[in-house]
């Protein structure tokens, strides 16, 4: 069983929900950039939510599937089709072999997540199959998807129904959302204009971004006076100021450690909101406090319980 990658479309990756435990030594997480959507698709066929998914970007892949499958596609709206014929996403789709499915255009969002019942069959590292690009690591050892590829896929375990996921377990997508953040470790070395500026004013997303930082560009932010620091931790939606007054949201391929201020973090929840946006596209801010973000993550988690337990009962 398995897949066949006709077209390999632009960075189309294979992802899990990240390779964590390593960062003293300087590994990096990687992962998803959409955990929510990666998670979705994977509970929808009965898999384990931190099974291995195709991580997609327009133009995307064109994908043989070389027995029958059920998948699933979640995230962005890239408006695949099956044997030339629309499909949905948030639900399983049944393939028989030899089916070829592809992505025409770009509706919403910046990235799609293929997930295929049973799940990909993959050599990890570390504990995880995320690909690693500058190490040369992980799935597909560590490199984009090329044409020509084929990726061996497990045989599902479980019967897949026919259902979908729910609206409000699907994160809103926006090319303008408003993210909110909480404080970070050196958010008081701003000025009371500073402040101001990051929630007051909206971000445009640089060309120069990518999966291991979004670069924005607005009004400048200003420290009350320069400042030298020692590198720190960051993580997954770190925001950094860098030289300049401009900011920095680190994203799923994030460093373990920076030396620019931490002014703020994205709160977990609203990561994905983040992750859908490509260059052009804009952010806004609104500050929260830890333990608002700690109540939306675990009303969120409750939610994707019952889910879990919803598609556990419907599967046998």
């Amino acid at each position: 069983m398995g897949l066949l990658i006709q077209k390999s479309g632009m960075l189309s990756t294979i992802q899990d929900l990240g390779r964590y435990g390593y960062r003293q030594f300087g590994i990096n997480p990687n992962g998803v950039m959409d955990p929510a959507a990666a998670r979705l698709v994977n509970l929808l066929l009965g898999n384990d939510e931190n099974a291995a998914v195709l991580e997609m970007h327009y133009p995307a892949a064109q994908i043989e599937l070389r027995d029958d499958h059920f998948f699933a596609v979640g995230g962005a709206d890239l408006g695949g089709m099956l044997d030339d014929k629309p499909i949905d996403n948030w639900r399983p789709h049944r393939a028989s072999k030899g089916s070829i499915l592809r992505f025409t255009s770009r509706v919403s969002g910046a990235r799609a997540y293929l997930a295929i019942a049973g799940g990909l069959e993959l050599n990890p590292w570390l504990g995880s199959t995320s690909t690693n690009l500058a190490a040369k690591v992980g799935g597909l050892e560590g490199r984009a998807l090329r044409t020509g590829d084929i990726i061996r896929t497990n045989p599902p375990t479980k019967d897949i129904a026919d259902r979908r996921v729910s609206h409000n377990l699907i994160p809103h997508y926006s090319r303008f959302p408003t993210v909110r953040v909480t404080v970070g470790a050196e958010y008081h070395l701003l000025s009371e204009a500073a402040k101001q500026t990051l929630v007051e004013h909206d971000f445009v997303i640089s060309n120069n971004s990518n999966r291991m930082g979004f670069r924005l560009e607005g009004e400048a932010i200003e420290l009350v006076e320069p400042t030298e620091l020692v590198s720190s931790a960051v993580n997954f939606g770190t925001i950094q100021l860098i030289p300049g007054g401009q900011l920095i949201v680190l994203m799923a391929d994030q460093q373990t450690t920076g030396g620019y201020p931490r002014i703020a973090h994205v709160i977990s929840h609203d990561l994905p909101l983040l992750a859908q946006l490509s260059a052009g596209d804009r952010v806004a801010f609104h500050l929260v406090g830890q333990e608002e973000s700690e109540r939306i993550a675990a009303a969120y988690e409750r939610e994707l319980c019952l889910f879990r337990v919803g598609c556990n009962f419907n599967y046998r």
